[in-house]
């Protein structure tokens, strides 16, 4: 097996389980969980918000990390993580044991991203390190869209369900001690980046990209439960669509660099409002619903790796770097989404909510990247 092959295919792994499992699972059983611990919007935003800060923390953590003790050390450990996270989901018996739980499957996913980053750059032919990279960052739909016939397999089991994941992260990480290289990859320059205008409208951007997202990755089996009364076999469909919508995102690359960064951009944070509106408008249908899923699932995966490449551009010295920037901060803005979230849905209703959380997916598109002709151009997936 190729260098690309092994690490891609461990890498998608990992990012499925860490990501798609440990992170944005949660969301799916959120109903089941409520029901059986009495949380309340509230106290679940507080929650979600807690797996996002969890992240933020991580993946500042690793870059450091994975320059010290190499690639295999720190994707081991996030898989490790993780299935003490999930492990500690399974067993919750209260709403506090249930946050320090979901905080620590959070973690997981930041501190599984740079670590593959490092080791593309390590193992990975320079041609290919572009298709490698997008097809890792794939992996979270392949993780959200798996979840879905998991939580259909076992039906209103949340607590098995999440076993079920802590095992499979178990596997990833003895898959990551034997095909992942220990090198870190190659040095960055330490210290803080410049903040030029395109590194200023990149925060921005994700910022409010990030927050819109939490109405449905935090709440969307919330509000489908609501507004359509479904069970969790409804809501596990949701969340298999929209993960098989964001396989969509492997081929960010091919659309910008046929449309460029601006226009993709664009195009598919009004997808993203459109479909956030579909899933959690009382006024929604159940077929409407599952298309908003599915488009949602596609949007959110384009948009982050519209974001990868433009943080790659913006620092092209840089680019872990820039990545790094990128995915921080829509995870800063997803844990401040996923508590603004929580308290508005309990003041202002499900509808209100999710209308200004489409406004602000609009909002994120009046950021927009510089783009130039001498920008790095990102190898899309054939």
């Amino acid at each position: 097996m190729s260098p690309a092959l092994c690490v891609g295919a461990t890498g998608f792994g990992l990012i499925a389980v860490c990501y798609g499992f440990a992170r944005f699972s949660f969301g799916m059983f959120l109903p089941q969980i409520d029901v059986d611990l009495t949380l309340g919007p509230a106290l679940s935003g507080i929650i979600s918000g807690g797996s996002f800060a969890g992240y933020c923390i991580a993946i500042l953590a690793s870059a450091i990390l994975t320059e010290r003790f190499g690639a295999r050390a720190i994707a081991t450990m996030a898989a490790i993580i993780a299935a003490f996270g999930m492990a500690g989901i399974a067993l919750a018996p209260s709403a506090i044991w249930l946050a320090a739980a979901v905080l620590l499957a959070g973690t997981s996913a930041g501190l599984a991203s740079p670590p593959m980053a490092a080791a593309v750059a390590a193992a990975v032919q320079q041609k290919r390190q572009d298709a490698t990279n997008t097809a890792i960052n794939a992996g979270t739909s392949a993780g959200v869209a798996l979840s879905g016939p998991i939580a259909l397999a076992i039906t209103g089991q949340w607590r098995l369900a999440f076993a079920a994941f802590s095992v499979i992260a178990i596997v990833l990480a003895v898959a990551a001690i034997f095909s992942l290289p220990s090198s870190g990859g190659s040095k960055i320059p330490g210290g803080l980046p410049p903040f030029s205008t395109t590194v200023l409208r990149l925060i921005a951007a994700c910022f409010l990209m990030g927050a819109a997202s939490t109405a449905i990755w935090s709440f969307g089996g919330q509000l489908v439960a609501q507004s359509l009364g479904w069970v969790p076999v409804g809501t596990g469909i949701l969340w298999s669509l929209i993960g098989a919508g964001g396989v969509a995102g492997a081929w960010a690359g091919t659309l910008v660099s046929r449309f460029g960064l601006g226009r993709v951009h664009w195009v598919f944070l009004a997808l993203m409002a459109g479909a956030i509106l579909a899933v959690g408008s009382g006024f929604a249908t159940p077929v409407l619903v599952l298309i908003g899923g599915t488009v949602f699932g596609a949007a959110y995966v384009m948009l982050t790796g519209v974001y990868l490449v433009w943080g790659v551009r913006a620092l092209p010295d840089r680019p872990a770097t820039g990545l790094t920037i990128g995915f921080l901060t829509i995870a800063v803005g997803q844990t401040a989404g996923a508590l603004i979230f929580g308290f508005l849905l309990s003041a202002l209703g499900a509808n209100m909510t999710v209308m200004i959380s489409a406004a602000i997916a609009l909002l994120a598109g009046v950021f927009q990247p510089c783009e130039t002709t001498g920008d790095i151009r990102v190898s899309a997936i054939d």
